[in-house]
């Protein structure tokens, strides 16, 4: 992990979008935020950065990681407001996924935003709580 860089958790429904299409489609736009503050982390996203992908609804685990891409620009499924996108690339699927069980009684990891702020779609994840989930990922 690179020293200056920030970390992130984007969430969406395995039916939605999984991790699966995500890697197949190599890259894409992150757009349908709708809640202030996850608009908030996705403006504060830079090139560069790391997004943990966690499947939300069905499996409830951390599963891969992707790099920020293209920083924050107007989101064009938004009809109102001044909501934003980020684009991200898949990087690499986590070698044993991170439940959301394992999230919770992790003592480095109880307090990541995941858990204290649920229904955020996109979140801050500290360097300490990354080294972590990496190495719980293998």
């Amino acid at each position: 992990m690179l020293c200056g860089m920030n970390y992130w958790l984007v969430k969406s429904e395995p039916g939605t979008y999984s991790w699966t299409t995500f890697v197949k489609d190599g890259k894409t736009t992150w757009t349908g935020v709708r809640n202030f503050a996850a608009r908030l982390h996705l403006r504060a996203m830079k090139k560069g950065d790391v997004a943990f992908f966690y499947h939300s609804g069905e499996g409830k685990d951390i599963v891969g990681t992707a790099e920020v891409v293209k920083e924050a620009y107007p989101d064009a499924t938004a009809e109102e407001g001044e909501w934003v996108c980020v684009d991200l690339k898949a990087l690499k699927p986590l070698g044993t996924p991170v439940s959301l069980a394992q999230v919770k009684a992790d003592a480095v990891l109880k307090g990541m935003e995941l858990v204290r702020q649920s229904r955020l779609s996109v979140a801050p994840v500290t360097a300490v709580q990354a080294k972590r989930l990496m190495k719980l990922g293998k």
